[in-house]
């Protein structure tokens, strides 16, 4: 997520069947020269040298994190070993998380609610603003459904657990809907994009780049977009396990800090990211160009702010029966690694 041209639908699901929970080409990268961090609040007296610490990272094409060290130039930086695996989406993710086989890795708003829900042991390391837009409700063109509030009785796709579940939860809220009011169709992103061409559903919540993607080459119509209704954060989410490890925990630090330099290159270099993210995702620059645009984020500590907005989508979630308890996510987020933001 580089292949030849075939069609739009075979490369993705090539690449989801390819990537999902599998390690990456280059499953590890050769840390930079032997280098020691301090865990956070730990003194200087218990450094740890990096060169011996392996970071399993979790990653997605919607975040494209060693995507975009690549093309920062800052994944060789890293003074620790690196062994990625890809993913679809966040909650399978998450999931392998909980199950210790991954450390950390980005994911939308939704995700960590989900997990934090079902009791998993993760918590949130480090957050993103994005423009709220990313995720959007996509009909087909000749679809003719204008308004969300025509989706009644409609098949939407979308991803249980997702940042576009969160979407479709509060566009059909506004619209004086519940998700009983339209069939929900569990599918991931590969998997929706078939449907959705082939006219299995009748629209599709989903992020960048596959609104940008169907947009462009199938002419598909946005209904809407999340930015009046949805979460402006994206989080990079860690095991619990990982956090309380002080080697782990030392080269999270350092991933974040640089994680987050490489967005901020991506943000003021659009042009270049859209280019290496889609030779990373096999998608053209009409497509990456409007994608990497939309989906710029900015680095931001953890507050109260974003503890209170992911409070509210847990208060929504459970409020609509799509999670089991109606968990404090307070004690699922950590600001610990703030320092890797501000500095201090």
């Amino acid at each position: 997520m580089n292949m030849p041209r075939i069609s739009a639908v075979a490369v993705l699901a090539a690449v989801a069947l390819a990537a999902a929970g599998c390690s990456s080409a280059g499953s590890s990268s050769s840390p930079a020269p032997a280098a020691s961090s301090a865990a956070p609040g730990a003194s200087s007296s218990s450094a740890v040298n990096l060169s011996s610490v392996t970071l399993d990272i979790g990653d997605q094409k919607g975040t494209g994190a060693e995507a975009v060290l690549t093309a920062a130039g800052l994944l060789g930086s890293l003074p620790f070993h690196v062994s990625w695996s890809d993913f679809t989406s966040g909650p399978p993710m998450l999931e392998a998380m909980a199950s210790g086989s991954v450390d950390i890795g980005g994911v939308g708003d939704a995700p960590p609610v989900f997990a934090a829900s079902g009791g998993e042991a993760v918590e949130i390391v480090g957050a993103r603003q994005t423009n709220g837009d990313q995720d959007a409700v996509v009909v087909p063109k000749n679809s003719l459904i204008t308004s969300i509030t025509q989706l009644k009785g409609k098949k939407i796709a979308y991803g249980a657990g997702s940042s576009a579940n969160y979407d479709l939860l509060t566009v059909l809220t506004k619209a004086g809907l519940t998700t009983k009011d339209v069939t929900l169709v569990n599918l991931q992103p590969a998997e929706a994009l078939a449907a959705f061409t082939s006219g299995s559903v009748d629209a599709w919540d989903i992020w960048p780049p596959y609104v940008q993607q169907v947009v462009a080459q199938d002419n598909a119509r946005v209904l809407a977009t999340g930015g009046a209704y949805g979460s402006p954060y994206s989080f990079e989410v860690a095991a619990k396990a990982a956090v309380a490890n002080p080697g782990k925990a030392a080269a999270i630090k350092v991933y974040l800090q640089t994680l987050d330099k490489a967005y901020v290159w991506a943000a003021t270099h659009p042009d270049a990211w859209a280019a290496a993210w889609g030779k990373a995702a096999g998608l053209p620059a009409s497509v990456m160009d409007v994608a990497a645009k939309i989906d710029a984020n900015t680095p931001i500590p953890i507050t109260s702010a974003i503890t209170s907005s992911e409070q509210n989508l847990v208060n929504q979630f459970y409020s609509a029966g799509l999670i089991p308890s109606k968990v404090n996510i307070s004690s699922y987020l950590t600001t610990e690694f703030n320092s890797t933001v501000t500095g201090s």
